[in-house]
């Protein structure tokens, strides 16, 4: 079962202060058995909100909003990685995006690279890679998107696949699948979804296969423990891939 566990955003990166290299070696650590085991199968992390873009979609006009800025409406419908040369050339990929929606938000965050923890230095001129997530709402939530814009959707990241712009795409199932992982110094309250909204930014995700919900919970609780015991973390299962191409 292919789930995505993402973590939400924490003060210091939201200062756009690096993490300690304590914890950048043990979630190296924690994460790369992940990885030679075969299950980690995705992952990034987000800049803060300073970084970030906000686009709403209403009545056919899109507005944009730079960071920094508070949660809203942060319930993921799906994310896809883009590798751009500007941001200006995201937003329009963005727009182009969301006008296929509809009414709607989007936001494009900047991944959080290698020489941004200070694992080496920044190479000259690199491209610049970032997050476009689709935020929820009643279609996505309930039974999902039109059938028209399930195609048109697939034309345009088919577009921009080719244009070497989109790296991957994952569509998140409903949330009512999903769980919300409450850690306060490592205890841990689970709360079941479906959930309404969240209103803490997202941090960060990882893309693993595992047996089910149950395994994710245990894995959550030891990367808790090294993000400092205190966040929040929600799972939820992949849409499966006749939901994404119908």
């Amino acid at each position: 079962m292919r789930l995505m566990m993402m973590h939400k955003n924490d003060p210091q990166t939201e200062a756009g202060l690096p993490p300690p290299k304590e914890i950048v070696e043990r979630m190296g650590a924690f994460v790369g058995g992940y990885a030679r085991s075969g299950q980690l199968l995705d992952g990034a992390g987000l800049r803060g909100s300073k970084t970030r873009v906000r686009l709403v979609f209403r009545g056919g006009k899109c507005t944009t909003k730079r960071g920094p800025y508070r949660g809203e409406n942060e319930l993921p419908a799906a994310m896809l990685l883009l590798k751009v040369r500007t941001f200006e050339e995201a937003i329009g990929w963005a727009e182009r995006y969301g006008k296929i929606l509809g009414d709607g938000e989007l936001e494009l965050g900047k991944i959080t690279e290698p020489w941004d923890l200070g694992l080496m230095p920044p190479p000259e001129n690199p491209p610049l890679q970032l997050l476009l997530i689709e935020k929820a709402d009643a279609a996505t939530e309930g039974g999902g998107r039109s059938p028209q814009q399930k195609a048109a959707l697939a034309r345009l990241r088919t577009e921009m696949t080719k244009a070497g712009v989109l790296l991957r795409t994952h569509q998140l199932g409903p949330s009512s699948h999903g769980k919300r992982l409450v850690f306060t110094n490592n205890a841990l309250r689970v709360i079941d979804g479906p959930f309404v909204e969240s209103k803490e930014l997202l941090g960060g995700f990882v893309v693993l296969e595992l047996s089910g919900i149950d395994e994710a919970i245990e894995l959550a609780k030891p990367y808790a423990e090294i993000l400092g015991g205190t966040l929040e973390v929600d799972i939820r299962p992949l849409a499966v891939e006749e939901d994404v191409a119908a």
